[in-house]
């Protein structure tokens, strides 16, 4: 990342703390990096340094944390879509918060991530201070054990948590929720399982499938 990109970030974490930076001006300035800066800019402006080791918490069958590319993001919102007005984006998995705050600053639509780990859920907690964004929060939870404090989501990201019975475990805890209300299921690098009320609304990419949910009560 140059010197021009690196100002970029500085100015535009400053109007992110003053609440002077809405969802057109933050792409606006995104979208004019370059796609293979677009990363390290965006940890820039949050102050993220490299991804934490994981600790004991990460219970067995969890992957350990990556972020989740920009461009991944950037076209999730896009073709989910994910609408400021109707919509809550509950990242499942979310590390140090960096794709929940990305989205919600993308699309001002209020964010959660839910993440198991202790450390990694203060550092998320952390970066929505720093950057002082009241919509967004964070639960320290197993999703494939409780839906408490994010089963009010619309859209889902499933940036590869964990695969195998806790991914069935997790698609059982949403099913319910589809049944309260339409939802989207938002997969990066993450085949699904067969799944009778999910429906695949986007050609699949080589690293992003999304569905949306066939069932209401």
């Amino acid at each position: 990342m140059d010197a021009e990109d690196r100002e970029s970030a500085a100015r535009v974490r400053s109007l992110i703390q003053r609440a002077r930076c809405d969802p057109s001006l933050f792409r606006a300035e995104l979208t004019r990096i370059s796609p293979s800066a677009r990363d390290a800019w965006v940890d820039q402006v949050f102050g993220l340094g490299a991804p934490p080791e994981d600790g004991p918490e990460l219970p067995v069958g969890c992957v350990p944390y990556l972020p989740c590319a920009v461009d991944a993001l950037l076209r999730l919102v896009e073709h989910a879509p994910v609408r400021a007005s109707s919509d809550r984006f509950v990242d499942i998995g979310a590390g140090v918060g960096r794709a929940a705050t990305l989205v919600h600053l993308l699309t001002d639509a209020p964010a959660v991530g839910v993440e198991v780990q202790p450390a990694l859920v203060a550092a998320a907690r952390e970066l929505a201070a720093r950057l002082r964004l009241s919509d967004v929060s964070f639960v320290e939870a197993d999703a494939g054990q409780s839906t408490d404090g994010w089963a009010a989501g619309s859209v889902f990201l499933l940036y590869c948590p964990f695969s195998g019975d806790r991914l069935a475990k997790l698609l059982a805890k949403l099913e319910p929720v589809a049944r309260a209300r339409a939802i989207r299921v938002c997969c990066v690098d993450l085949p699904l399982p067969p799944c009778s009320w999910l429906e695949q609304t986007s050609p699949t990419s080589l690293d992003l499938t999304i569905y949306r949910s066939m069932l209401t009560d």
